[in-house]
């Protein structure tokens, strides 16, 4: 039997439990009204800057990556956070799916023996259908058009 992956149960929101690494802490704000200048030029850093913090483990939402990656403008730098490439499956037909263009998906997977291109067709078709780059050895590339 495989061990599944526990991910902590956190808060994000104002009065909300912290639960970062146990801890029992409540979600708070900081206050923008001493440092605010939207009154200048509206919506000024202060209050476009995520807020909350925890005062018992000392997380800030603003040194977070989680919530500069979900809140990062186009034209922001987006952190660099590295992602571990899960393991497929073989014994189902599992797949990742990553960037091809900018209408369309590159899926990468795997299947098991006795599978046809159409049961996997039937999985990954993308909205406008698709392409088979690569299907053999329990292995499949396909792109599909999106758009």
């Amino acid at each position: 039997m495989r061990a599944g992956i526990v991910c902590e149960e956190v808060g994000w929101e104002v009065g909300a439990i912290c639960g970062r690494k146990g801890c029992t802490g409540l979600i708070e704000q900081h206050s923008t009204e001493e440092s605010c200048s939207c009154h200048i030029n509206s919506p000024c850093g202060k209050c476009t800057t995520p807020r909350e913090f925890c005062e018992e483990c000392g997380w800030e939402a603003e040194r977070d990556l989680v919530v500069q990656a979900e809140g990062a403008i186009c034209f922001a730098p987006i952190p660099y956070v590295e992602k571990a490439r899960r393991v497929l499956d073989p014994s189902k037909i599992d797949y990742t799916i990553s960037m091809h263009s900018s209408s369309s998906q590159k899926v990468e997977g795997v299947y098991p023996p006795g599978t046809t291109r159409q049961e996997v067709v039937a999985r990954v078709q993308g909205t406008f259908g698709g392409r088979f780059e690569r299907f053999g050895d329990g292995k499949f590339t396909y792109i599909a058009y999106t758009d």
